[in-house]
């Protein structure tokens, strides 16, 4: 079961929510914040996996409360479900440590996909936002890898980056590098850890910034270990 806390400012939304969520047998609502702040008391308390997370709030925001969530419980994802897709508000949001970033319109059957993702350690983001994100990832990368950091990363490490970096889960990724999950979660935490980031949506951003995921090698057959 997937305990899933939903904040959001407006009632409607929040109830609406806690309706669509509860016709998937796998996901239970544990909680309903009003404010960031409020996702952030009630963390402790509800234990979620996934936190919804609406962005533009009263009081505290949701970029405010996604920072203070991933570091104090770095160990409970954070889905941003928002109407904005301004840049500001996508890359605020992602510096922030958000696991993923969908807009409000999102289908029914999408968003209960993209809680469940999130929870076995996917990155979903909107079509939209991943345009943007990606067109400003291209305007800032240097011509070059970061060579310091490349030569810190095992191939085997690299492999796992690449598919990570497209958003595949640690089960996906296990399955396409003929590898156990459990090998994948440790190469993973290693990669976090060389790259000096918290999570896997920060590894990837970094990873694209810095030349060391080319995302046309998607159809690249994989290798076995």
């Amino acid at each position: 079961m997937i305990r899933v806390l939903i904040c959001d400012d407006q009632d409607v939304v929040t109830e609406g929510l806690r309706v669509i969520l509860g016709t998937s047998p796998d996901i239970e609502v544990v909680g309903i914040a009003h404010d960031g702040a409020e996702a952030v008391d009630l963390v402790p308390a509800t234990r979620p996996d996934v936190v919804l997370m609406d962005l533009k709030m009263p009081g505290v925001n949701g970029i405010q409360a996604t920072r203070q969530i991933k570091d104090h419980y770095p160990g409970v994802r954070v889905l941003v479900l928002t109407t904005y897709d301004a840049d500001e508000w996508v890359f605020d949001a992602i510096r922030s440590g958000a696991d993923g970033y969908l807009l409000k319109d999102t289908p029914r059957q999408d968003l209960v996909a993209a809680i469940k993702g999130t929870f076995a350690g996917a990155t979903h983001v909107d079509p939209g936002v991943a345009g943007k994100l990606f067109d400003h990832v291209a305007q800032t990368s240097p011509a070059a890898p970061d060579t310091a950091i490349v030569r810190s990363l095992s191939e085997r490490e690299l492999d796992v980056l690449r598919l990570l970096a497209r958003g595949l889960s640690n089960a996906d990724i296990a399955k396409r590098l003929f590898l156990s999950e459990g090998t994948v979660r440790n190469y993973v935490s290693a990669i976090l850890a060389k790259l000096d980031v918290t999570d896997r949506t920060q590894a990837a951003v970094l990873a694209l910034r810095y030349g060391l995921v080319d995302l046309s090698d998607a159809g690249n057959p994989p290798r076995p270990a």
